[in-house]
């Protein structure tokens, strides 16, 4: 024992030798590089004295990294991440002047702009080394990760919980934003994503599953993690009640739909037991958070939901990769861009502004924040994680989703799932790592793009409002936008649009391909004859216009030529949208059961021989309604968990089948507190009593007062 103990220590002084001796060596190469950094005094030294010098200033600097940085990080964790990221180089550039001015008889000089571009140079070397090594010795490597296990466990059975035994597998869930299934196909057959075809070849298995109508990110996440989408009818909607629009990726709103989908279901959400949620709209119920945007309105010690940067930023070399990574990033989509106009690339949205750097946030730094977060929760052995990985979503939905733009940044996707694969088989429990989408893309121009006009403008026209000679920009509601704003501590729409003034102009809102109009005069759900008493031609210029395929207004669905289906009347609807595929009809009746269904909901024309729709918003790569690949996404799982049933329609399917690989792993997760007078789930864990009212704590936003335990350690 004492042998292996003396054998263990000796290794690990061994690599602090040898990450000195080449940090040393990298400061004297970048003393004879850099005209503003000396190591010698005025009169010169010898070869000798230079290189004592080196060392001393290559060994204060390193002591001083491992002792003050993650104390300054920890102190700055509320600043905006970006800022962070930013701070990261000039506290840097601070440690390593004070790592100089330590250095006896004055020799260490540098000026403040060139110890920025050291201390970065000397942390990504440092790293590269300490890495290297660590990775050529496997055994001291697998001994820290068992060390860590114990570690946990020790500090679990102090908590009162059950640390006998061994772990039962865990559950690794991995969303690739908006990768359908047919495109995640082509991409492992065509060899783009070696990683996910080596699993399909072998240990798992694919199955496509059905979105509802509004196929996008918020209705399927919040379905997923909380076993809920009933009335999200789309991704952003007006409330007629408050008069406020509820936006999914704004922090305000995700908190309130998360509450709601607590109160009707009674439960947590899927990861309330020993969980982690990372990079997703909604917590799961976890308690362990990074970059979560329903807790990030939060302010104070109850939310520290930007912990996952701390986690990550308190490596320099960490900043310094991602960094690099970023701004090749940016010039990547600049010349992508670029190369699209030269070629008269149809179809094509502007890519100009900030884009660029939102592209780089999401493809770069939330990729490299999210992969981290997970890497750490695998070695500290949680049971059930779930994670979000953005990149592909934000890139389709500018350049298109089929591609050599989206093709890099798929095969990039495939390496980090194999990084994450490889820390896998070194963890403290055995993990069965399940992939799986929230919707697909379609592809197709867009209606401002096709048509001269936006859907506002149309509608405004319809109702015989005056209509802006200059055709303005429906925004693109992107998830990685939000989370930029998120990171900024920035609001998400706020002011005007996210509380429009009362009044008969109507609010007309998009997501994606499907549109949503509302009347703030009318109460309630307006009725057809309602509408049209008030808008004469509104629904008929709309029903007939080539980009519309067709439109519900209360209880009935309305196509071009007057073509008209009751959806209380079996089969008619089912006739009337079946070009939109199997199961629309069911969609459409499903939302038009929800109380914030809007007016008039619009779904965009659909071509079903280029797979085609026509996006309100400026996306080429859109999702968002009914059409398309858009509807389509996958799930990917082990063949040692259950099969699940041959066909999934709604998110919410699949958060039961979520629940029942958790339970074959490690038991049932823990529901919130039940309602008085009753039990909150059947042993199916389906809710079996009337909803929460709401208030209270949810079960998964903490409290006040009692702060989430959201760090990756």
């Amino acid at each position: 024992m004492w042998r292996g103990r003396w054998r263990t220590l000796g290794g690990a002084l061994v690599r602090v030798i040898l990450v000195w001796a080449v940090s040393t060596l990298t400061m004297l190469a970048l003393a004879g590089v850099l005209p503003d950094f000396r190591l010698q005094s005025g009169d010169g030294d010898s070869v000798t004295e230079i290189g004592l010098t080196a060392a001393w200033g290559a060994g204060a600097f390193g002591l001083l990294s491992a002792l003050v940085w993650p104390v300054l990080v920890r102190a700055l964790l509320l600043v905006p991440a970006l800022v962070l990221g930013l701070l990261v180089f000039f506290l840097n550039g601070s440690l390593l002047l004070l790592a100089l001015s330590l250095i006896p008889s004055g020799r260490g000089e540098v000026a403040p702009e060139t110890a920025v571009v050291v201390a970065a140079v000397m942390s990504a070397v440092a790293s590269a080394t300490s890495t290297a090594l660590a990775v050529r010795d496997d055994e001291a490597y697998r001994r820290r990760l068992y060390r860590l296990a114990d570690r946990r466990r020790r500090r679990t059975r102090r908590r009162g919980a059950s640390g006998a035994g061994p772990a039962a597998p865990g559950l690794l869930l991995l969303q690739l934003d908006g990768v359908g299934y047919g495109t995640l196909r082509r991409a492992a057959g065509s060899g783009l994503m070696p990683t996910v075809a080596a699993r399909l070849e072998g240990s798992h298995r694919i199955a496509a599953w059905r979105t509802d109508w509004s196929s996008q990110t918020g209705a399927s996440q919040l379905g997923i993690l909380h076993g809920s989408t009933f009335d999200v009818p789309a991704f952003r909607w007006y409330e007629k009640d408050t008069g406020e629009v509820v936006v999914c990726n704004r922090p305000t709103s995700a908190a309130e739909l998360q509450r709601r989908a607590i109160a009707r279901t009674g439960d947590g959400g899927l990861l309330t037991l020993d969980g982690a949620s990372r990079g997703n709209l909604f917590s799961g119920g976890a308690d362990q958070l990074a970059l979560v945007l329903s807790v990030s309105a939060r302010r104070g010690r109850a939310n520290r939901s930007r912990a996952g940067y701390f986690a990550y930023f308190c490596d320099p070399a960490n900043a310094v990769r991602t960094a690099l990574s970023f701004v090749a990033e940016v010039v990547r989509e600049i010349g992508q861009s670029l190369r699209a106009r030269l070629r008269g690339d149809r179809p094509r949205v502007a890519r100009g502004g900030l884009y660029p750097l939102i592209r780089a946030f999401a493809t770069v730094v939330e990729r490299d924040v999210v992969v981290a977060a997970v890497i750490g929760d695998m070695l500290a052995g949680r049971a059930a994680i779930y994670a979000d990985l953005v990149a592909y979503d934000e890139v389709a939905h500018h350049s298109g989703p089929h591609g050599r733009d989206t093709d890099r940044v798929l095969a990039r996707l495939d390496r980090s799932l194999a990084l994450i694969a490889r820390v896998a088989e070194h963890a403290p429990r055995e993990y069965r790592i399940v992939l799986l989408s929230d919707h697909g893309q379609s592809p197709g121009e867009t209606f401002l793009s096709r048509y001269g006009l936006t859907l506002k403008d149309l509608v405004r026209a319809g109702c015989g409002l005056p209509v802006s000679r200059r055709a303005g920009r429906t925004r693109s509601g992107a998830e990685a936008r939000a989370a930029v704003l998120a990171a900024l501590h920035r609001p998400v729409e706020e002011g005007v649009e996210a509380h429009p003034e009362r009044g008969p102009d109507p609010v007309v809102l998009a997501s994606g391909n499907l549109g949503l109009i509302s009347f703030p005069d009318l109460p309630g759900r307006a009725s057809r004859e309602r509408i049209e008493r008030a808008h004469p031609a509104l629904l008929e210029t709309l029903a007939d216009h080539p980009g519309i395929g067709f439109l519900l207004v209360d209880g009935e669905v309305l196509g071009p030529g007057g073509k008209a289906a009751r959806l209380d009347e079996p089969g008619a609807a089912e006739e009337l949208l079946a070009r939109f595929g199997p199961g629309a009809a069911q969609a459409v009746r499903r939302t038009d059961a929800f109380p914030h269904a809007a007016d008039v909901m619009v779904n965009s024309a659909y071509d079903p021989l280029t797979g085609s729709v026509h996006a309100f918003e400026e996306q080429i790569g859109s999702h968002g309604g009914l059409g398309g690949e858009q509807g389509h996404p996958f799930l990917m799982w082990p063949t040692e968990l259950s099969e699940p049933e041959p066909e999934l329609v709604g998110a919410e399917a699949v958060h039961e089948v979520l629940r029942r690989w958790l339970r074959e792993a490690d038991g049932p997760q823990v529901p919130v507190a039940p309602p008085m007078g009753g039990s909150a789930a059947d042993p199916a864990g389906r809710p079996v009593e009337e909803p929460r009212p709401p208030g209270g704590n949810s079960g998964s936003l903490p409290s006040a007062g009692v702060p989430a335990r959201d760090e990756i350690r």
